[in-house]
């Protein structure tokens, strides 16, 4: 049973685990170098893949800051993502919008794409670029469990964002209409047809084509306009911080998943046997790093609840059930949360691709969770068949007490365990009379009021 006793020292473990996970955090920053001064004229490169998130709006607005602090000719955005979060592609368009210096995003390598959010951060660069071989627009957007949206495609979300991609089309001078397509319609375009139609401006072979072909451009920026000088321009790579690695490796759904599980479960197994120590400094530990995790993913909490619950059904069928209910309750709720984790009701943003849990992760844990129950179990099982005072002792006849009714059935303390219980004649027992065990069936004891029943 769960004693509250144990709150106190779980609170400390929580504390603990956060200064240790600051602590983390706080080496990982330490080890960032700081930007060297370049002298001459150069440009910065930075590569930019996977989901547009915060990571990647925080990634290049780092970049955009050392540009500006070094005098940069040019910032290229290496640019090959399926889509992100719409909050995080504002934030990046807004960054791009105001930067004084000029920025040319580059759809690279062959086979890259633009998708969704994609398309909003290259429409919004000063110089929009594409290899050949890529492709820029958005896929449709769908549900969770994978089905169009239908009505949604008309939804307040998709129209604030046909409005954003038409005010950077227009700020840019790109063709509106195709772009809001590409948000509407989940048009696509491929480099060429990108370029017939005005919605990038180049496509280039590889970077020097492309310094090659922006030379000589005018870039209007909130500095005033800048004529490009970029053929043969030296450039500098910008590089992810140690902990930018660290945050895009727990920030994949998997990851976040699997971090949630097994935080929860080592938190709830120290609220539950208080002491243990090991299990709620890890459990502490993994869960703010999977709530590190879940800020820049588009979390259902309904589903972070039902592996909570999942976890609190494990610990209670290894220690008061009888009959399996709650474990089999335990994986139940695990893979309802694992579906529901990413799982988004009503209006979905224009801009972000499906996320989800792997099926595979998601049936491997479940079974795993599964083999742990029924190990657990048949172990306490096994030792649960001697008394608690030694192995030489039988459990028939042993005495404990009461700790919820029993009417008939309840909770029972025997020795330092905590059984399920039903009474021998079917009566009401209450809480704090003293039983004997007249009976075991499995996990569950029947039980008698000492001087009763048995002897």
């Amino acid at each position: 049973m769960l004693n509250l006793r144990g709150f106190p020292n779980a609170l400390r473990l929580v504390l603990f685990g956060f200064l240790a996970v600051l602590g983390i955090v706080g080496l990982a920053l330490g080890q960032q170098e700081k930007p060297a001064q370049a002298q001459g004229p150069h440009g910065l490169v930075v590569r930019v893949d996977g989901v547009i998130n915060s990571i990647k709006k925080d990634l290049i607005a780092r970049t955009l800051a050392q540009a500006q602090e070094q005098g940069a000719v040019l910032v290229v955005i290496e640019l090959d993502t399926p889509g992100g979060e719409l909050d995080s592609t504002r934030e990046i368009v807004e960054e791009l919008l105001q930067s004084p210096v000029p920025v040319a995003v580059y759809v690279s390598p062959r086979g890259a794409r633009a998708g969704s959010a994609g398309t909003f951060i290259t429409a919004a660069a000063h110089f929009a670029v594409m290899a050949p071989g890529t492709n820029i627009g958005a896929a449709t957007p769908i549900s969770a469990t994978g089905e169009d949206l239908g009505k949604t495609l008309a939804s307040k979300a998709t129209n604030d964002a046909a409005a954003l991609i038409r005010s950077i089309a227009q700020e840019r001078g790109r063709n509106q209409d195709k772009l809001e397509q590409t948000v509407r319609e989940a048009v696509s375009f491929t480099s060429q047809e990108a370029v017939d139609l005005k919605v990038v401006d180049l496509i280039a072979q590889d970077m020097p084509d492309l310094l090659s072909q922006v030379d000589g451009r005018v870039a209007s920026t909130p500095a005033g306009p800048r004529t490009m000088a970029t053929r043969g321009l030296s450039l500098e790579r910008v590089d992810k911080t140690p902990l930018e690695h660290f945050l895009e490796f727990i920030s994949d759904p998997n990851v976040a998943f699997i971090l949630l599980s097994l935080g929860t479960l080592g938190l709830t197994i120290e609220l539950f046997n208080p002491g243990l120590i090991v299990p709620g400094v890890v459990g502490a530990i993994l869960l703010l790093l999977a709530f590190l995790a879940l800020g820049n993913l588009p979390v259902n909490w309904a589903g972070v609840a039902f592996i909570v619950l999942a976890a609190v059904l494990v610990l209670l069928e290894t220690q008061v059930a009888g009959f399996g209910v709650l474990g089999v309750g335990a994986i139940i709720s695990f893979v309802v949360g694992g579906l529901l984790l990413f799982y988004q009701f009503g209006d979905v943003s224009p801009t972000a691709p499906q996320v989800r849990v792997s099926k595979w992760v998601l049936a491997g844990t479940a079974v795993l969770l599964g083999l742990t129950i029924v190990y657990a179990v048949r172990v306490i099982l096994q030792s649960r068949k001697a008394a608690p005072g030694g192995p030489e002792e039988p459990i028939l006849g042993a005495k404990g007490m009461v700790t919820t009714q029993l009417a008939p059935r309840g909770v029972v303390q025997i020795g330092s365990e905590t059984w399920s219980a039903v009474s021998e004649d079917g009566g009401a027992i209450g809480i704090g009379e003293a039983v004997r065990v007249t009976g075991v069936d499995g996990l569950t004891l029947t039980v008698s009021r000492q001087g009763e029943g048995r002897r």
